[in-house]
């Protein structure tokens, strides 16, 4: 009933009313949320764990009071003391409704768990790692020389290696006397050779000569996903690559949303920061256990984020990165340590934070700058990091360009009415017949065309979920190319478009992709809204290059690199159809894979790249969209799908877009409503 309490469960977003004493197991069975249970919901197995959350969410126009989940109970009770659980969860089955409240969904009580597309690029990188082992022999102690065990081994330090002015860690210190004497007065010492912002410093001391694998980790903190390459410090090779979805999703989806919610809920910052912090806890248990090493194997990290994830990530308030003029706490590179992050790493573990641009173009955007290094280009390259907020840099040996744009999560699959994100099931790739409209598709899971001998056989375990983003776009370009849908963007009637497959959904129509309603599944559609959402979403990032472009005083590009995880799976072709991305040869259009990430393994494994982009950030020119009059000029004009004003000639060389208009005057126009007359 209308009245009833209107529980929203992140990330899928899936919504709905139920009465109070519903059982959220209940609820998110009913709405098709995927939240596991192998006990039926009696209580025994906790697969069913979810995480309330409480407060002000505009976002989803709904206050959670704290009451909005009926008491901890016996059973919860029981399960905590003897197994253990995260603090503030609770268990699907037992936790009732009693009130509006949003419900988190961790990936550990998924069934079909996220797939996180951020693997380590292969790439040369030359070795020169901030922290290395020195082997020593350290001079026994006499009662004419009154010094200490530590003072002698920093001699010895500097007599065989030349490192001088090094420091301790009490914890290290604490370990050092048993190391020496085990030993034989011969040990081996991890060092972090330091920098001109830092004192070098000893880290770790092993008994003998000690010759396993040192690792440190390069950490891409997205507002999405959260993606780590544990690297062997000696050999540079990655060991383990792992990922997990950002805690903070709960919180907004966009960056947007996480600065309101700190801004509007006291403490908000603060608990976005302890759910970031203990997801990267998770992530790093992860990808320790995949590798089989302890965690204080650990002893150097260099992270990426953009600047909300940035601050959240330090325990500073983003409020001031929600207003003009969008200010900072700090954009260098900042030298600490994983104690003071709550990091449970080594105990001297240290950790560096890459030098952010400006306000909305952050320490991934430097990461990508390192890794993809426009400044050394002799043609001009246009560099773009898809993501919830997209940067773009515009460079050559002359200069660098950068700024940002605000595309939102519907590249991602949110805000889709068919939307997810990438997992087993998700529509990714698309071609529809420009014929029969018929279209045919690959899902996540298997490499077999829908049309294809065994396709039914393939994804029987996970069936045809949704469309995740890569496939929207492709979707969303074939339509386009297949007639299907104007320039304009609106969705041709059966008579217009000569396919069933466009059917009336209230005053506008959508384009049915695939029914599954007679086995149960769901019912796959494109709507006019849909299309309105990605027709915003590659208008800002096409706003962006284009206005990029006037500054630099160029109408062309000479090539063009997708970046970012998303950026990987993009059909070239398919976006530029949709105009997401200036006109430019195919073969010039390239896929960086995980740009940032790269750059981070490339701060970890050489130190001296980590003063190369602090310098090469120091030079990059910022646009600051908000304040430039022509982004809004070339928005508009980029709503159209290509564009509404400039020409695409090498698309146009490749492609035939069909000249159609299925604005007729009916008064059906974009969004349902009727278009006015304006009075004279």
């Amino acid at each position: 009933m209308a009245n009833d309490p209107l529980v929203v469960f992140t990330p899928s977003g899936k919504r709905g009313r139920f009465p109070v004493g519903t059982p959220i197991l209940t609820a998110a069975r009913q709405l098709g949320v995927d939240l596991d249970s192998v006990c039926g919901g009696r209580g025994i197995c906790s697969k069913c764990q979810i995480t309330p959350s409480y407060g002000e969410f505009p976002k989803h126009g709904v206050t959670a009071a704290a009451d909005a989940l009926s008491d901890w109970n016996a059973v919860e009770e029981r399960y905590k003391s003897k197994r253990g659980m995260i603090e503030g969860r609770r268990l699907g089955c037992q936790a009732q409704v009693r009130g509006d409240v949003v419900i988190d969904v961790p990936p550990e009580s998924q069934v079909h768990k996220q797939v996180v597309r951020k693997r380590a690029e292969a790439r040369e990188i030359v070795m020169n790692p901030a922290v290395k082992l020195f082997y020593v022999e350290v001079v026994e102690p006499d009662m004419h020389d009154p010094s200490g065990d530590l003072e002698r081994l920093r001699g010895a330090l500097a007599d065989q290696w030349q490192l001088s002015d090094l420091q301790i860690d009490l914890t290290t210190l604490q370990s050092l006397q048993p190391a020496l004497r085990k030993g034989g007065w011969k040990v081996t010492c991890a060092v972090h050779l330091g920098s001109r912002a830092y004192r070098p410093r000893i880290m770790q001391v092993w008994p003998g000569f000690h010759d396993a694998s040192i690792y440190g980790l390069a950490v891409d903190l997205g507002s999405t996903t959260i993606a780590a390459h544990l690297c062997d410090l000696q050999s540079g090779d990655v060991v383990a690559s792992s990922g997990i979805m950002n805690p903070q999703i709960r919180y907004g989806e966009d960056l947007m949303s996480r600065v309101s919610y700190s801004m509007m809920n006291k403490g908000g910052a603060d608990e976005m920061t302890a759910a970031v912090r203990a997801g990267m806890n998770a992530l790093f248990d992860q990808i320790a256990g995949e590798a089989e090493i302890a965690k204080t194997d650990i002893l150097d990290a260099v992270f990426v984020c953009n600047p909300v994830m940035h601050h959240l990530f330090l325990g500073i308030d983003p409020f001031e990165l929600g207003q003009a003029p969008f200010a900072l706490a700090t954009s260098d590179s900042l030298n600490l340590t994983a104690a003071e992050l709550d990091l449970q790493l080594h105990p001297s573990a240290r950790v560096y934070l890459l030098p952010c641009i400006a306000g909305h173009v952050g320490a991934d955007a430097a990461a990508v700058a390192l890794s993809e290094a426009p400044e050394k280009s002799d043609d001009l390259v246009l560099v773009v990091d898809v993501g919830t907020n997209a940067e773009l840099l515009l460079g050559n040996r002359d200069k660098v360009l950068a700024c940002s744009s605000p595309t939102g999560p519907a590249f991602e699959g949110a805000q889709i009415s068919s939307g997810q994100r990438a997992a087993p099931g998700a529509i990714e790739r698309v071609e529809i017949d420009p014929v029969t409209k018929d279209p045919r598709f690959k899902v996540i899971g298997s490499d077999l065309w829908s049309t294809e001998d065994g396709f039914a056989e393939a994804i029987a375990t996970t069936g045809i979920t949704g469309i995740c983003g890569s496939g929207i776009i492709e979707m969303v370009a074939e339509m386009r190319l297949a007639g299907i849908l104007d320039g304009p963007g609106l969705i041709g009637s059966p008579a217009q478009t000569g396919t069933d497959r466009c059917i009336l959904d209230g005053r506008t129509y959508s384009y049915l992709v695939w029914d599954g309603t007679a086995d149960g599944g769901p019912r796959i559609t494109v709507t006019n809204r849909d299309i309105r959402e990605i027709q915003m979403a590659k208008a800002a990032l096409y706003s962006g290059a284009r206005l990029l472009m006037d500054k630099f005083g160029v109408d062309k590009v000479d090539r063009i690199v997708l970046a970012g995880a998303f950026g990987a799976h993009i059909s070239p072709k398919h976006a530029m159809v949709l105009g997401m991305i200036p006109d430019a040869p195919l073969d010039k259009v390239t896929s960086a894979g995980n740009a940032a990430g790269t750059g981070a393994r490339i701060a970890l494994l050489n130190q001296s790249a980590r003063e190369e982009i602090e310098a090469t950030v120091r030079a990059i020119h910022k646009v600051e969209t908000a304040i430039e009059p022509r982004f809004q000029e070339h928005f508009v004009n980029a709503s159209n799908i290509p564009n509404a004003v400039e020409p695409f000639p090498i698309l146009n060389s490749i492609v035939t877009l069909p000249e159609v208009n299925f604005n007729q005057g009916s008064g059906d126009t974009e969004g349902g409503g009727r278009r006015r007359r304006r009075r004279g």
